[in-house]
């Protein structure tokens, strides 16, 4: 019996599962990125294509790490409100690290700090959590949660036929609901009364 054993094995180690999740949560937040330039663009932003027990099972660790990015956006507008406009290492700039408007700004940043520090441990991948604190946060600020979708594909995957699925953010897209044209009807002449 698997008692309080959660999540699948994927006939890997726990090393090797780990290591698995991380790159497909990296791999569906980097294709966010402007990545036109690039020879390896994805062919969709944001939507990453996989099986679907990887996808059930990648599912929450990227869900958690929108969380965590969209708790510290507040944090870092406080931030922003607090910093200086002085450039780096000239005397304004020294004159207010030695202020009280600093250790304010320094309390402030603090927790988009940790934030920070925490998904680059979930995730393994700096400029994964660049784009996720930059790019993919701000448009989720005001969503409670559901930050992404799972549809299941029709065809099975080529060699050995795998169940696959498309893992996506919701927002980008989404299908718009179009109401149907209501019908009209011709004025049809009244059939004759019998005589």
């Amino acid at each position: 019996m698997r008692h309080r054993n959660k999540g699948r094995k994927f006939g890997r180690n726990p090393k090797h599962q780990r290591a698995l999740l991380r790159n497909l949560a990296s791999a569906l937040i980097l294709t966010e990125r402007d990545a036109e330039d690039e020879p390896n663009a994805p062919a969709v932003k944001g939507r990453i294509i996989t099986t679907l027990q990887k996808a059930k099972e990648v599912r929450p660790l990227v869900e958690h790490c929108v969380s965590l990015a969209c708790r510290a956006m507040t944090h870092k507008e406080a931030a922003d409100a607090l910093e200086t406009s002085a450039e780096r290492h000239t005397e304004a700039w020294r004159a207010w690290r030695q202020s009280e408007d600093w250790q304010q700004w320094n309390q402030a940043v603090a927790p988009v700090v940790a934030a920070r520090r925490r998904a680059i441990r979930l995730l393994g991948d700096k400029q994964a959590v660049r784009v996720l604190f930059e790019e993919i946060a701000p448009r989720f600020v005001d969503r409670p949660g559901g930050y992404t979708r799972i549809l299941q594909l029709a065809q099975p995957r080529l060699g050995d036929a795998g169940q696959r699925a498309i893992l996506e953010f919701v927002g980008r897209n989404d299908r718009k609901r179009r109401a149907a044209p209501k019908p009209a009807f011709e004025d049809a002449p009244e059939p004759a009364a019998a005589e």
